[in-house]
Parts: structure tokens; C-alpha cells; sequence
């Protein structure tokens, strides 16, 4: 049989084929064409909270829809402590190179002011908001007060005590902000956590309470919810008022949440998670878990999440510095 030779030239040219199948096998491409090597590893999202509450359980839900996008593991690290600045602190000393995000409550926005933590929203890569949770302000079912606006007369007249889930909570600034809108004298009174705040409200030791939606409902026929801090009403409680409708005063307040990272990442990397993040928000998986979870699905953007998280840092240092 005779013998095939191979000249250098078309060795080479080989070579380079083979090369190329190597690599076009291991390397991504977006949907611009674009080739991109992130992520090639697995993912952390810190999550500031214990495991089984309301920040643990939307990372877990998100962090399962970024999997199918990413193709990597997305794993949750729960880190409490400090209201939620030591996971906040860990992630903003993270290397920034997109395999350490975090999820952002509220507190992001508040915790400089509150604590004196080194949180400053400035400081990290804010990539979009997933949820909110909006305010809602509560009173007994017994207490006489049938509307908000009857609520805010009475404050007027003299201070009135609202429960809340905590002094330099989300709720205790609620309270403040609605007091300032309706010129109305709201004494905030701490408690531990949103559902024993409403249960004084439920019980009469306070006049009312401001909480999550959840929370109130779960008083059941114990409470009457007055409104709710959104610029719409709720799907879970279609037949209460918005703050504005009830007494023509613009005041939103909840409880949102978004991922983020450490400051400084790649362009392109910033842009796979910020792809990826909305993509697993529009998911039907998530978007159905929010609604079980009686949360609104609520997206911004990198820069609109931005914009809107320093408006409320500016807003928690007026109400609460």
C-alpha cells in the first residue's frame, strides 16, 4: 500500500483546524455573537438573612432560573448578622470578577444611616431589582378607624402610636414618611419583626401598624388594612386603597430586593448577569413564586435600580439620620 505524505503546510493548516474545534467547543457566545468565557465556574450568591424567610427564599427561586441561563451552579450562602451588613461588607471585599453576587434587601439603602456599616450603595455593581414587598398600613378590626383618612385626622389631632418590625426598619421609616406627607403626628413603636407588630395593632396595644401585606393577612378578620404604599393597589387586596387614593398623598415604601456585586466588574461581565438576572425574573418559575409568596414582581435595570436605590439612600438619611 503506498504511503500518504503529509507536507508541513498542510500539517499546519490541521494544527490550526483542530485548534479551532477545541475551542469553539468550550467557548460562549451571547446572542450578539460576541464571545464571551464568563462564567466558567461555579457561582456564590451571598444572601444576608437566615435560611427560610423572605430574602432566602426569592435567591433561592432566582438563583435556580440562573442556573438553566448561566449553565453553571448558582449556590446560596446564607450570612446573617448586623442587620445584613456583614454579608453586604463580605461581598463589596470580594474580587470582582462576577463569581460572588449577592441578594440586596431594602437595607442596602439604609444601613449606613441606621448603623454607621460600611454600606454604601455607590460601592458595588447594582445589576436589578427582582421584588418588592409593599407597606401596607393596619389597625384593629375594633379600633373605630374604618379609612386611612380617618386615621391621619387622628393624628392630627394627637400623636398616635404604629407598631413596626424594628427601630431603623423599613416600616419605621414608612411610618415617618407617611407622617411627613399627611402632616400627622405617627409614633413609632418597635417590635420584633412585622407579625407581632400587627398583632399589637390586632390587640389594641397600638392604634395601627405598618407591615408587609403578608403579615396582615395573616391577622386575618383581626385587622382592617387601611392602604397600601403603592403607586397601585395590590392583586392580594384588590379592594384596598392605595396611599394616594386614600388621601391624595404620593407615599410609596416596601420591601424590594435585587442582586448585586462587588464594584468594578468586566464590562461583559456585568452584562451576562444583568442579562441573566432579567431573563430568570421574566421566567413563568419565578414569576409564579413571587405571586404564591403574595410579593409583586418588580424589575429595573442596572441603571435604573441604581438611580433608584441612591434616591432611596437619600430618602432613609432624611427620615432617619
Amino acid at each position: 500500500m503506498p504511503r500518504i505524505r503529509m507536507s508541513r503546510a498542510a500539517a499546519a493548516i490541521a494544527a490550526v483546524a483542530a485548534t479551532a474545534l477545541v475551542l469553539a467547543g468550550c467557548t460562549k457566545v451571547d446572542e450578539g455573537g460576541a464571545e464571551s468565557a464568563f462564567p466558567e465556574k461555579d457561582i456564590r450568591l451571598i444572601i444576608q438573612a437566615n435560611p427560610g424567610g423572605g430574602s432566602d427564599l426569592s435567591s433561592r427561586a432566582l438563583a435556580t432560573e440562573l442556573e438553566k441561563i448561566l449553565d453553571v451552579s448558582v449556590i446560596p450562602e446564607n450570612m446573617p448578622g448586623a442587620a445584613g451588613a456583614l454579608a453586604m461588607e463580605y461581598v463589596g471585599n470580594q474580587k470582582a470578577d462576577g463569581y460572588v453576587i449577592g441578594f440586596a434587601p431594602v437595607e442596602i439603602a439604609m444601613l449606613n444611616t441606621t448603623q454607621g456599616a460600611a454600606v454604601l450603595p455607590e460601592e458595588y455593581d447594582l445589576l436589578g431589582q427582582i421584588m418588592l414587598a409593599p407597606g401596607v398600613v393596619t389597625v384593629g378590626a375594633d379600633s373605630g378607624i374604618d379609612s386611612l383618612e380617618a386615621l391621619v385626622e387622628k393624628a392630627q389631632a394627637g400623636a398616635v402610636t404604629v407598631a413596626n418590625s424594628g427601630a431603623g426598619s423599613i416600616w419605621e421609616a414608612a411610618t415617618l414618611g407617611l407622617g411627613k406627607a399627611a402632616n400627622a403626628d405617627f409614633s413609632p413603636v418597635p417590635y420584633d419583626g412585622g407579625a407581632t407588630a400587627v398583632g399589637a395593632a390586632a390587640s389594641g396595644e397600638t392604634v395601627a401598624a405598618v407591615s408587609g401585606l403578608g403579615e396582615a393577612l395573616a391577622q386575618g378578620d383581626a385587622v382592617k388594612i387601611l392602604a397600601v404604599m403603592n403607586d397601585e393597589r395590590h392583586p392580594d387586596a384588590e379592594d384596598v386603597p392605595t396611599v394616594a387614593e386614600a388621601i391624595g398623598e404620593d407615599v410609596e415604601f416596601g420591601g424590594w430586593g435585587g442582586i448585586y456585586a462587588p464594584k468594578g466588574l468586566p464590562d461583559d461581565v456585568k452584562k451576562t448577569l444583568e442579562d441573566a438576572v432579567k431573563k430568570a425574573v421574566d421566567s413563568e418559575e419565578y414569576q409564579k413564586f413571587q405571586k404564591d409568596a403574595g410579593n409583586l414582581v418588580v424589575y429595573r435595570d442596572s441603571a435604573e435600580w441604581t438611580s433608584f436605590v441612591n434616591d432611596q439612600f437619600d430618602l432613609f438619611k432624611d427620615l432617619l439620620g
